[in-house]
């Protein structure tokens, strides 16, 4: 018996139209292959149909960018905990950072000890980037060959002391290995020596405010590290990719570099087009990153990269941990944890700003599916709707509205800037090869993710 699914809106590579999607004959709708994306007209007489009426049926999200945490700091996030959150959100796969876990995953055994802990865990699927530090050049290879998406390193200090920042030395050692594997090498592309020497001027400065860390991560930081980094691309020809990039300064230099035929990629994140330096609080450590949200002059311009293309995704960079650690109580954005965690209401945040900008459904899924599924090298699988991939979508409501209020997190710790936010657009299901993941607010499935490898 055939089985579709059928919507007033769905976003297909070619565009949005109503349509269905029909999955393969067999059972189960030969385990959520799409068949077709058709006219309801087209569909065989006698099949089973759902259909969604004036929703959006959005290929799966991809979030290229997540920090699981698992094994080793379970207690920041898991992987029951962040897929419950990546499936309330519209997210059918996520790639998982290989720091702030324990062991970091930079040899293949961390990597084995990842999959381990995965195991029978994940609502929606899961793929690794592997880690290119201070002196794993040895492992490069053999975990690209394991299967890992791809690489990331830092050019500062990450937070944690196992996950070593990389020079450029370093890199130039690592770099022949990592254009041999093809895969991509990610990277947070901010130098010390900036930072260094704003921090210097800072040391009586008011840490309550959000100023004060703002002036203490300049610009200046992200463009020496993305200069560096575009030498490097030039010389050895990998595939390069920059991680939230948040100073619309660096788009020149990159849109020159891309113009040259490198093979470069970037993203943004949420936090850095929806919220802006000058509306935040003092004490509002939630808001701390790295690098940090900048003004609303900047804002603007993250998003004029995503118009012409310079941008290629959004990705979430969810980065949790446990309350105490982000120091709510004293509100100082020295001694807080950096990093955001908005797993579940990315959608709808980039769908509230990114409609009031003229911006299409089409677009949302270029910068959350397709784009993040190839950085990746899913794209076999995951990123659209169309034949031969899987049935993974989001069932979006576009015009519905909502305040973000803490039980709709589902993440470990129920914190984010995101509570309060007033967002437009709602996921109403997640589907996960054809069966629902999500539904109206209950997850109505077993643990039917996996990981997807690379080899």
């Amino acid at each position: 018996m055939a089985h579709a699914f059928i919507a007033d809106r769905v976003v297909t590579p070619q565009g949005t139209r109503r349509a269905a999607v029909l999955l393969e004959d067999g059972p189960a709708g030969a385990a959520g292959i799409i068949r077709a994306v058709c006219e309801v007209s087209e569909l065989p007489a006698g099949g089973h149909a759902v259909d969604f009426g004036s929703n959006a049926l959005l290929p799966g999200l991809v979030d290229s960018h997540v920090h699981i945490n698992e094994p080793g700091r379970t207690e920041w996030e898991g992987f029951a905990t962040a897929t419950r959150a990546a499936a309330a959100g519209g997210y059918t796969t996520l790639v998982d950072m290989p720091l702030n876990c324990l062991p970091e995953t930079t040899t293949v055994a961390a990597l084995e000890a990842k999959r381990e802990a995965a195991a029978g865990q994940c609502l929606v699927d899961w793929a690794a980037w592997g880690g290119a530090v201070a002196d794993n050049q040895a492992h490069l290879l053999p975990l690209a060959r394991a299967g890992v998406a791809g690489f990331k390193c830092f050019l500062i200090y990450p937070g944690c002391d196992g996950f070593t920042m990389i020079g450029r030395e370093q890199l130039q050692r690592a770099l022949p290995a990592i254009a041999e594997s093809g895969l991509p090498l990610l990277v947070h592309a901010e130098l010390a020596g900036p930072i260094d020497a704003a921090t210097a001027t800072l040391r009586d400065a008011d840490w309550r405010k959000h100023a004060t860390y703002l002036a203490s991560r300049p610009d200046e930081a992200e463009l020496e590290a993305i200069r560096l980094m575009i030498d490097l691309c030039r010389q050895f020809r990998f595939r390069l990719h920059i991680v939230h990039l948040s100073t619309a300064l660096a788009l020149p230099q990159l849109r020159a570099a891309r113009a040259e035929g490198l093979p470069i990629t970037v993203e943004t994140c949420p936090h850095y087009l929806h919220f802006a330096a000058e509306e935040i609080a003092d004490g509002a450590t939630l808001l701390k990153c790295a690098p940090p949200i900048r003004g609303r002059e900047n804002r603007e311009a993250l998003w004029q990269g995503l118009r012409e293309g310079v941008i290629d995704l959004v990705a979430t960079d969810h980065s949790p941990c446990p309350p105490a650690m982000k120091r709510m109580e004293e509100g100082r954005f020295d001694l807080a944890w950096g990093g955001i965690a908005g797993l579940s209401v990315a959608l709808p945040a980039l769908w509230t700003d990114a409609v009031q900008r003229g911006f299409a459904l089409d677009d949302i899924a270029r910068w959350m599916s397709a784009a993040p599924a190839a950085l990746a090298g899913l794209d076999a699988q995951a990123g659209a709707l169309e034949a031969g991939r899987e049935a993974n979508f989001a069932v979006f409501d576009p015009e519905a509205e909502f305040a973000v209020t803490s039980d709709k997190l589902h993440f470990r710790h129920r914190i984010s800037p995101y509570v309060g936010e007033a967002l437009r657009g709602v996921v109403q299901a997640t589907y996960l090869r054809g069966e629902p993941v999500y539904r109206a607010g209950d997850f109505v499935s077993r643990a039917r993710g996996r990981e997807l490898k690379l080899c």
